[in-house]
């Protein structure tokens, strides 16, 4: 049964939703201390105190440098084996020259920022909390089920692949040709990743894009306003990513990302055109656990707004549902049993979709 407090906090979550404005409108109403959906709870708080930080000077993820990844084999094998390496052990890595132009990874940031400084009643008319939408914005996908609101607005737009594509009428107009061109380039990016990871597994290069890990893509354009106590806030709360695989973009403007290592939380620091690769919870399970999927979240600043740009390569979810994923035969011997059993991807999203962010954790529900 639902307490006075439970009734009280829903109703404030209502509200605050119905106001379609996102986080950035109550900053820009003149809030000077944040509401209470957005405080994180006490324990929460308390435990943030005792854990250990890293700053960049002292620890960093790997950053992997793509130059001549196709002409140069004796490059390519050593690529390959960093890229190993990273996502055995942190799961998370950074690239740079990775063959997407410096102007168009700008100009998705710059067309982020123009959707959310327009006036609310432009972005109203695509506020959604209908996952079958394409374009949609909103304010935590998970508010409604989540123990603390997520500080960050987000715009997120669906790309099916050939049979469905995207139309770019869709879209908002100020990142309208923005992300249609970086989508393009990300796809690619994200194929050759696919191609990196399939042979850093012992896999023919294609094995990975020809499970369809790669059939169609979700950016969620993310909105971080400054926030004036961000001690008690959290910009998205630590988890792993549901997909294959993600690749992100952020601004220079504020650090926010940080990975769990080894018991501590590491900032990952923007380098001005690099993108950041994790591994998702659908790669771990394919791999039999070799590649990690790993623990992250984004904090937030008194400093603002950054803005990151997460492209997801999550499987067909526009096509076929009915696909099933499991370990990978070439990966199990007797030396290597399967870790986790097959999953129906129908599932697998339904799992997802019904449980908050917080208490995700998709890799035990399918452990052996």
């Amino acid at each position: 049964m639902a307490s006075s407090a439970d009734d009280e906090r829903m109703k404030m979550l209502k509200a605050f939703d119905e106001t379609k404005a996102g986080v950035k409108g109550l900053m820009d109403s003149g809030l000077l201390k944040i509401p209470n959906i957005f405080v994180r709870p006490s324990e929460e708080l308390a435990q943030e105190s005792l854990l250990t930080y890293k700053n960049t000077t002292q620890i960093q993820v790997p950053v992997i440098d793509l130059s001549d990844i196709q002409i140069n084999d004796d490059k390519r094998k050593q690529i390959v084996e960093q890229v190993r390496i990273a996502s055995e052990t942190w799961g998370f890595f950074q690239v740079v020259n990775h063959g997407i132009p410096l102007t168009v990874v700008d100009g998705m940031i710059d067309g982020v920022r123009k959707f959310n400084d327009q006036d609310v009643v432009e972005k109203k008319k695509y506020y959604s909390r209908d996952i079958k939408r394409r374009v949609r914005f909103n304010s935590s996908y998970d508010l409604f089920t989540s123990t603390t609101a997520s500080w960050k607005d987000t715009l997120t737009i669906s790309f099916s692949g050939p049979a469905h594509p995207t139309h770019p009428e869709e879209l908002p107009p100020p990142c309208r040709e923005l992300a249609m061109e970086y989508s393009k380039h990300v796809e690619i990016l994200g194929n050759s990743m696919l191609g990196l990871l399939s042979e850093a597994l012992g896999l023919k290069t294609d094995h990975l894009e020809n499970m369809e890990c790669s059939e169609g893509h979700r950016l969620h354009c993310n909105y971080y306003p400054a926030c004036p106590e961000p001690q008690l806030a959290i910009g998205i709360t630590n988890h792993s990513d549901a997909g294959f695989l993600t690749i992100l973009l952020q601004n220079q403007i504020v650090t926010g990302l940080q990975v769990l290592h080894q018991g501590q939380w590491v900032d990952i620091q923007p380098i001005p055109g690099a993108l950041v690769i994790n591994i998702g919870d659908l790669l771990q399970l394919v791999s039999n656990g070799k590649f990690r999927s790993n623990e992250h979240r984004a904090t937030t600043s008194h400093i603002g707004p950054r803005i990151s740009v997460a492209c997801f390569l999550s499987g067909p979810l526009n096509g076929d549902m009915n696909k099933i994923y499991g370990p990978i035969e070439e990966l199990i011997s007797e030396e290597n049993p399967r870790v986790y059993r097959n999953v129906l991807l129908s599932e697998y999203v339904a799992k997802f979709l019904s449980t908050s962010m917080d208490k995700y954790r998709a890799l035990d529900y399918y452990k052996l």
